[in-house]
């Protein structure tokens, strides 16, 4: 074999090479063909898939009396809060809407309320800063929860559903900020709701202006800027619809889906956040146990 030729040598090592990976390749080809008929068994039972069970986490046997109570302690528009909770998580912020008794949302008088609610009413400008940073803190908040979530992988498993909520929510919020521009009618709100408005116009599916916008029939007086202004231009229709949605419509909109998202942070177990401290006596304890 020593005198074997060289060339001999290195042919046999590329077919040995070549065996081995069209042994891989096979064996990659046969795992995923193992996953696709997987994936392809749970997608003819969606309640199997982990998607399902994050929005749904028990399925309940309507015949029997107890699954049915199971499941209206299991549903948040049936029982709010789940069975078993923290004392501390039943706790409720209350908010004012003092603003609401001094403002008309008339281009006449819009603006002269606001001056008249700083200069004039005790405490007015207070009043009316004081709900003027809580927005923005509100914002900012939202975001840094946010952030704290995608930190500490709150979104993963068993909570992807309420991320989804999350998302939702902090659209809701920047939508209620936005509204709220426009409701003093001085310069800064014009201009804002004219930029934003004009960026919905290229809105896929919804404005005239965006992706399939024309193919599905859509002008500048049926579009989404048209919806949300009530109109062709910043006007009184466009005030009149700002302080709808922004007193009304989306908190209305917003209260649900917080029902939701507080509900499933307690059913899936409470705030996350890291492992809490244990002492080696407990260790041990815990090591025994299994």
């Amino acid at each position: 074999m020593d005198n074997e030729p060289k060339e001999t040598k290195e042919l046999t090592t590329g077919e040995e090479d070549n065996r081995s990976m069209l042994e891989r390749v096979k064996q990659t080809g046969g795992a995923l063909k193992d996953r696709a008929i997987d994936e392809a068994k749970e997608y003819k039972d969606p309640q199997d898939t982990q998607l399902w069970k994050s929005i749904f986490r028990v399925s309940h046997d309507r015949s029997d009396p107890r699954n049915r109570s199971l499941a209206i302690l299991s549903n948040v528009f049936l029982h709010l809060h789940p069975a078993k909770i923290n004392r501390d998580a039943v706790r409720y912020p209350f908010t004012g809407v003092l603003l609401m008794f001094y403002y008309h949302p008339t281009k006449l008088d819009a603006f002269r309320d606001i001056l008249y609610l700083e200069h004039d009413v005790p405490f007015g400008k207070l009043l009316r800063n004081m709900h003027r940073w809580a927005a923005h803190l509100m914002v900012i908040t939202t975001w840094l929860h946010m952030f704290r979530v995608v930190l500490t992988g709150s979104y993963k498993k068993p909570r992807e559903f309420n991320w989804c909520v999350g998302v939702v929510l902090l659209v809701l919020t920047l939508l209620l900020s936005f509204t709220g521009y426009l409701l003093p009618d001085d310069q800064l709100g014009f201009w804002a709701v004219t930029v934003g408005t004009n960026m919905a116009r290229a809105t896929p599916m919804l404005g005239h202006e965006g992706p399939f916008g024309p193919q599905l029939g859509l002008t500048a007086y049926n579009d989404v800027r048209f919806g949300l202004l009530g109109g062709s231009i910043v006007d009184s229709n466009a005030l009149l619809r700002s302080y709808i949605w922004h007193c009304i419509g989306i908190p209305l909109v917003a209260s649900i889906f917080m029902a939701v998202h507080f509900w499933r942070i307690r059913k899936d177990g409470g705030i996350s956040g890291p492992a809490p401290v244990m002492l080696e006596s407990e260790m041990k304890a815990v090591a025994k146990k299994k």
